[in-house]
């Protein structure tokens, strides 16, 4: 299975209205440090990120050694972001903020290590979306409507356009305990 959505739904707005606060008043989008991986505007704010981590770079970055991750304050100043983070009953690793802006491409490539199989998922929740936004793995489109969830087996290939506004995602690693086994399954 290379994708699989969940049975349960966020509020969408309740997340618009939180990121769009985030902008406002204290988070900066940084630029995605893989540059080879895209093309236009890929940008991050960190969630979660690993403990001790302070530059920029470092705390958007997914490290796929470390099971220290930590909130940042940008979580601590987004209360639904915090119930969203809660709802999954595993361990959470990193989480992040992920905007691809219009006219964008992540170029094809593999994320090794995000795969359920291997004890750890990583959770795509759109946060904003259009019908611009084509999204492929294993070169097949992934539909994903804002305030779904999603997990996505990403050490396969996938890549991503975006012709239309930007568009959000709030991207959670975590570990594939029981929990998140029997929601996948269900």
């Amino acid at each position: 299975m290379d994708r699989y959505k969940f049975d349960f739904q966020f509020d969408a707005k309740q997340m618009q209205r939180e990121v769009a606060e985030l902008e406002a008043t204290s988070a900066d989008w940084i630029n995605h440090f893989v540059t080879s991986n895209y093309e236009g505007k890929w940008s991050v704010i960190p969630l979660r990120a690993n403990r001790g981590a302070e530059h920029p770079v470092k705390m958007i970055y997914s490290d796929p050694t470390s099971d220290d991750y930590v909130d940042t304050p940008f979580l601590a100043q987004s209360p639904y972001l915090e119930q969203v983070h809660a709802h999954f009953k595993t361990r959470l690793f990193s989480s992040r903020l992920m905007r691809l802006g219009r006219g964008s491409e992540i170029k094809e490539h593999r994320d090794y290590g995000l795969d359920a199989d291997s004890g750890t998922a990583r959770i795509h929740i759109p946060v904003t979306t259009n019908p611009g936004v084509r999204f492929l793995l294993n070169g097949s489109r992934v539909v994903m409507e804002e305030g779904s969830c999603w997990y996505l087996r990403l050490s396969d290939p996938h890549a991503v356009t975006n012709d239309g506004p930007d568009r959000v995602h709030l991207v959670i690693d975590m570990e594939v305990n029981d929990w998140v086994a029997r929601h996948m399954k269900s």
